[in-house]
């Protein structure tokens, strides 16, 4: 095992990734991603029962304008636990075993993208439609992000064995240059096939997430996972990775301030941010904001580590099983509320707030009973 004293030397850029064995469970990782879904579930509770055209303004700012950073830090707890728990398996005798579970993962990720596609699209869409969006002519809104998870873990498993011998001058690198590739080709026609520019690199008109352009986020947290496996279990250089985390965080929150004071309408840039704009393709000022403050959240939640991870236990149990929480509010809010209750539109803003707070321990309870009954079977 290598000492954790040894992480204090200085920075070496041809150093590969050293990723020591945790000693337990990392739980403030499980509660940084149940951060990340229960402000999900908030915001989509309220664009599902009430639709973000009838939130009144004191909706849209603050409230609604905090859950931007559910996404990114989502995408970048899923790069920090494919750190934590592969990466140093694939240089081991283990790894081809390990390769094949994520890929079984992301068959059954895939599966539920497209049956919770069906829920989310009655009773409102045509058959026609459904049949389309399941055949990848189109594209559904509040699944959609399964469907990335799910080629996402079709490419990283490849990607994983490189990374783990590339120095860290190699993986910055890649990182910048993938940025800067998916920028690009945001010009690039893709020969008018709309839907694979959407896959690769976000389309306008599609509520899609791009694996490029996405890809630059998980690839940070593999190397924020290397920093937490490193740092973790030692309180003075956990300490001082959260502080570098919530500072790196803040600048970013501060610079989509200082944007937003350069064109003379901050509160307008609040409220654009809060209705998206910027999310899909993803634009600076809205990248800024959502990075900035996943950085915070993650800082946060690593600081308060087991404890906070004990106080806040519904939020825990939640993001130790995301997909069976992804499904879990995705049925509630669309099969149950919307559908058969047909509850759409007869709620009022606070009231959506609440039903997304009762879904967050609905969720958990749900994981809780599953695990329960796994146990006494």
């Amino acid at each position: 095992m290598i000492d954790h004293k040894d992480t204090t030397h200085v920075l070496n850029w041809k150093e590969v990734p050293q990723l020591p064995k945790a000693e337990g469970r990392i739980d403030a990782i499980d509660l940084a991603r149940g951060i990340a879904i229960g402000l999900m579930i908030m915001s989509h509770a309220v664009s599902g029962l009430v639709g973000i055209r009838n939130v009144p303004e004191w909706g849209m700012v603050p409230i609604h304008f905090l859950t931007k950073f559910s996404s990114s830090l989502f995408i970048l707890v899923f790069g920090i636990a494919l750190a934590v728990a592969f990466l140093s398996h694939t240089q081991r005798d283990d790894w081809p075993k390990r390769r094949l579970k994520l890929w079984v993962r992301a068959i059954e990720v895939w599966f539920w993208y497209k049956a919770l596609t069906i829920v989310e699209m009655l009773p409102f869409s045509a058959p026609s439609d459904i049949v389309d969006t399941l055949l990848y002519q189109r594209f559904a809104i509040w699944v959609e992000i399964l469907g990335f998870y799910a080629i996402a873990l079709l490419w990283v498993p490849l990607v994983l064995p490189f990374w783990a011998r590339a120095p860290l001058w190699g993986r910055l690198a890649t990182i910048v240059g993938l940025t800067a590739l998916s920028a690009w080709l945001q010009g690039v026609s893709f020969g008018g096939n709309d839907i694979l520019k959407a896959l690769l690199v976000d389309h306008e008109d599609h509520y899609a997430w791009g694996q490029l352009s996405r890809a630059p986020l998980i690839l940070s947290g593999l190397l924020m996972g290397e920093a937490v496996l490193r740092c973790y279990f030692d309180h003075a250089l956990r300490r001082r990775l959260v502080f570098i985390l919530m500072g790196i965080g803040a600048l970013m929150v501060a610079a989509f301030y200082g944007v937003a004071l350069a064109s003379g309408d901050v509160y307008g840039a609040m409220m654009a941010v809060a209705r998206n704009a910027g999310k899909h393709p993803p634009e600076l000022p809205f990248m800024l904001f959502s990075i900035g403050g996943a950085l915070v959240l993650l800082g946060l939640a690593l600081a308060g580590g087991a404890m906070a991870a004990k106080a806040l236990r519904p939020l825990t149990v939640v993001g130790s099983d995301a997909l069976k929480a992804f499904i879990f509010h995705i049925v509630m809010i669309f099969l149950v509320l919307r559908f058969l209750l047909e509850g759409q539109g007869t709620y009022t803003y606070p009231q959506a707030l609440g039903v997304g707070g009762l879904l967050i321990l609905g969720a958990a309870l749900w994981i809780w009973l599953t695990r329960w009954v796994a146990r006494h079977k």
